[in-house]
């Protein structure tokens, strides 16, 4: 089920179902958020339990999930945005209404911790969610017209997206040096349609042995790592993923560009996916503006895409159904 796209004049609400908005998230910054959000005609409230933070800076989960709830039940409501990632989304799956937002379908974009939340809405509610910015990357990045033009096509139009590489980026959002963006990687060559499916790494490998994980059947997996995790990390992160029961079925895998503090190199990477022979037909296509560098595109959960992967780097990456 995918939610109706957007029109000029939608409410758009900022929730946080992980952890609340940072403090160095200024008013200044808020409020140039709300304007990038107006940029795409979007009215933006935010959720009653916003800033709420405990020792584990978030707020309760009776106090997220009110603000999820809330969110989907209004009718005058048509899209929700997370504020920021975190560690503790997961604390609210087995608590989520589901039926609720079967009944109410709008869009949900989140990233990094949300990975779980957009997953779980997908699995329990058959709703096509997204992977994209948060609310939080949209105020701070210094540069987010391509996020903004991406969001524009994928949110207000039924027409295919086709994802082109942004031509500057930030290592972080809170980052202010410009750096100048290579093209998408071929890894492995290979095309592919089918299924989209992913987000951070470390937390879908959460998702294993329970009921919040997808069916990722002949998929094509999009997946990104922070700099949290190191060249090894995420070496075990992708296998684990690959040691799945699913793992030998996928069809493509996209990944993220990684934060320098990875130690993640295209030399290392391509090393890295040519030891698993799991993906040795498998189309793979490195260094997509989808992770914790800024601008990010907005990736459906559950939707469609084709990809295509030749020698010298000739990429092309559409997402068919979003």
């Amino acid at each position: 089920m995918i939610p109706k796209k957007l029109r000029s004049g939608d409410h758009i609400r900022v929730i946080a179902p992980s952890e609340g908005l940072a403090p160095k998230l200024t008013k200044e910054l808020r409020e140039r958020g709300v304007k990038r959000l107006g940029s795409l005609g979007l009215k933006v409230s935010f959720g009653k339990y916003l800033d709420e933070q405990n020792e584990f800076d978030s707020a309760t989960v009776e106090h997220r999930l009110h603000d999820l709830h809330e969110a989907f039940k209004d009718p005058g409501i048509q899209a929700i945005i997370s504020a920021n990632g975190g560690s503790s989304a997961n604390q609210l799956l087995k608590h989520v209404d589901y039926e609720l937002i079967k009944a109410n379908p709008k869009v949900f974009c989140g990233l990094s911790d949300l990975t779980e939340v957009t997953s779980a809405i997908y699995a329990k509610a058959g709703l096509v969610t997204y992977n994209g910015p948060h609310f939080s990357m949209l105020s701070a990045g210094k540069i987010m017209d391509h996020s903004l033009e991406n969001m524009r096509q994928t949110f207000f139009s039924e027409e295919p997206v086709t994802l082109s590489p942004s031509e500057h980026y930030l290592n972080d959002q809170w980052e202010d040096e410009l750096i100048v963006n290579s093209s998408y990687w071929t890894i492995n060559e290979g095309e592919a349609e089918a299924t989209c499916m992913g987000g951070n790494l470390m937390t879908f490998n959460f998702l294993a042995g329970n009921q919040f994980m997808p069916d990722f059947k002949d998929c094509i997996l999009y997946l990104e790592e922070n700099h949290i995790v190191d060249k090894k990390g995420v070496q075990k992160e992708l296998q684990e993923i690959l040691n799945h029961p699913l793992g030998e079925t996928i069809k493509g895998v996209l990944i993220g560009r990684f934060q320098r503090e990875t130690g993640m190199s295209r030399e290392l990477l391509t090393k890295m996916i040519k030891t698993k022979k799991e993906l040795k037909n498998v189309p793979v296509i490195g260094n997509v503006d989808f992770s914790h560098t800024a601008p990010m595109v907005s990736i459906p959960f559950g939707g469609k895409m084709k990809i295509s992967a030749k020698d010298q780097d000739e990429v092309s990456i559409k997402i068919l159904e979003h």
